[in-house]
């Protein structure tokens, strides 16, 4: 059986593929009577759309997403919440030279492998475009969290060209065609992401997510840590090769004295000196911030010709035409905020089943 549901009491089902007439998704467990509305899904929707500068994708689609269940008088009444969005702009003649061929670095040869049949079309399920769905879903999980809590993601790194973390400001994110948190960076993976399209190549990235407001005590040990939960979602996002959170990997190099996230008193609440641990201690939620990171590799649809294999066996080139992302890991920021507001509302609702608080 195919897996499309991620969740257990917060729960999203997506389904559609990139050149059909439409995604969407259906979200089971939203509680009732939270106030939601088609504008403020869309507003997150706005932030992943293709077409909005030329180091993204030039597909024109609008995005605009219809809420067909669930919601009576601009609230929600407790049933399956179901949102579609219609795609518009495909073009599926652009994909017919390669109809029979498996584009390396992508899902073609694996999709042919256990089903025997693959959409061809942009990729079908396999194609980002499916992460629209999610950035849907992701706004109702916000919904749930409540105002106090706040999920941000920022690219912070582009090919070999990382940001100055000195320069963090979260202000600038929403104000270049990058989600970068360094303005300064912005010049530099202008130049980068431009040499690569006309060289008909693409480049990798490096997104960090970060949950601000999230109380102590959320995560289910031992089989569904917190952690674990988060890592197996921003894992599933399309093109992510690595995930780690707090230290990450780092934490290998660091001693037992370095790494010890070190706790005093302030202000009659405990205080954490640190967050190597990225705001999780096993497997639950620390009550400080919770930070993550995921690595995307560069898009595998290039204008480059690599060498590959057709369905019969034939080896052969392949050179994808078409409008693709030069680096997808920009726009995979607004979908790693929605995967991470999703885990932290499904683990909030199991919290509150459980301890009733």
């Amino acid at each position: 059986m195919s897996q499309n549901t991620f969740g257990h009491l917060f729960r999203y089902t997506t389904w559609g593929e990139s050149h059909g007439p439409a995604i969407g998704c259906v979200v089971d467990g939203m509680p009732p009577r939270l106030d939601l509305d088609e504008a403020f899904i869309q507003s997150f929707l706005d932030k992943r759309k293709p077409g909005q500068s030329r180091y993204t994708t030039q597909r024109q689609e609008a995005d605009k997403v219809e809420i067909l269940s669930g919601v009576f008088e601009g609230k929600t009444t407790g049933t399956p919440v179901s949102l579609l969005i219609r795609n518009t702009d495909a073009r599926s003649k652009d994909y017919s030279e390669i109809m029979d061929k498996f584009r390396p670095g992508h899902a073609d040869f694996t999709y042919d492998a256990k089903y025997g049949v693959r959409d061809y079309r942009g990729g079908g399920r396999a194609s980002a475009r499916e992460t629209a769905s999610r950035v849907a879903a992701g706004a109702l999980a916000r919904k749930v969290l409540g105002d106090a809590v706040t999920v941000r993601a920022a690219v912070i790194q582009i090919g070999p060209h990382a940001i100055d973390r000195e320069n963090w400001d979260w202000a600038t994110v929403e104000d270049n065609a990058f989600f970068a948190p360094d303005p300064e960076i912005v010049p530099v993976w202008e130049g980068f992401l431009d040499g690569a399209r006309k060289n008909g190549s693409s480049a990798g990235a490096v997104v960090e997510v970060v949950a601000s407001g999230i109380p102590a005590g959320l995560g289910a040990p031992v089989a569904d840590k917190l952690d674990a939960d988060i890592a197996k979602a921003l894992m599933g996002i399309n093109a992510v090769k690595g995930v780690e959170i707090g230290a990450g990997f780092e934490a290998a190099l660091l001693s037992g004295e370095g790494n010890a996230d070190r706790i005093r008193m302030k202000g009659g609440k405990p205080h954490f000196l640190s967050n190597n641990a990225g705001g999780i201690l096993g497997g639950i939620s620390t009550g400080q911030d919770i930070v993550a990171r995921m690595a995307f590799k560069p898009t595998s649809s290039i204008l480059t010709p690599v060498e590959t294999i057709d369905k019969n066996g034939n080896e052969t080139d392949i050179r994808t035409k078409g409008r693709h992302d030069p680096c997808v890991g920009i726009r995979g920021a607004p979908v790693a905020e929605a995967m991470l507001a999703i885990v932290l509302a499904d683990h909030l609702l199991r919290h509150r089943g459980q301890c009733g608080a």
